[in-house]
């Protein structure tokens, strides 16, 4: 029953994220991406990561999803910008797609299928201790660098939005 609703859910995700490259209305499009990043949430569930599930719902499928519509909404988008795409730009995006699938299918056919044996985990705890202490443990100079890189990110983006400095 569960890999049936695994496999629903992914199939879910998957066809919401065609539907988002290929809408032609920007709305329809973010919000097709919206159902996708649900979809990913439930995947997370059903992988029993319940933190990373709600993470997923609140950063990306409400924080982002609220800041591209309130963009698609303030940028005022028109049928006739259209129809001035240049065929060389299509060309170039099916170009790079098809490097990009070359490379992914490169990278699978490295892959073996070893089932990967889990120990040392201590079950008698939940899955955000456990989270905790790997991050702060075996991966603290990692979080540490995502952290200073984040924080890099929030001080140039008050030094763009502010006009007086």
């Amino acid at each position: 029953m569960d890999q049936f609703l695994f496999f629903l859910v992914a199939f879910l995700a998957v066809a919401s994220a065609v539907y988002f490259v290929f809408a032609r209305n920007p709305l329809y499009a973010i919000l097709s991406l919206i159902v996708t990043m649900f979809s990913i949430a439930g995947m997370y569930i059903l992988l029993n990561a319940q933190f990373l599930a709600i993470i997923q719902i609140i950063v990306y499928a409400g924080a982002i999803m609220v800041l591209f519509l309130y963009i698609l909404m303030m940028l005022n988008l028109n049928k006739q910008d259209e129809s001035k795409k240049n065929n060389t730009l299509k060309f170039v995006g099916v170009f790079t797609a098809g490097l990009l699938l070359i490379g992914v299918l490169g990278v699978f056919r490295g892959v073996q299928d070893n089932h990967v044996v889990v120990e040392n985990v201590d079950r008698g705890v939940g899955l955000t201790k456990n989270l905790g202490r790997l991050l702060f443990n075996e991966y603290v100079l990692p979080f540490e660098l995502a952290s200073i890189l984040i924080l890099a990110g929030i001080v140039g983006a008050v030094l763009i939005g502010k006009k007086d400095l």
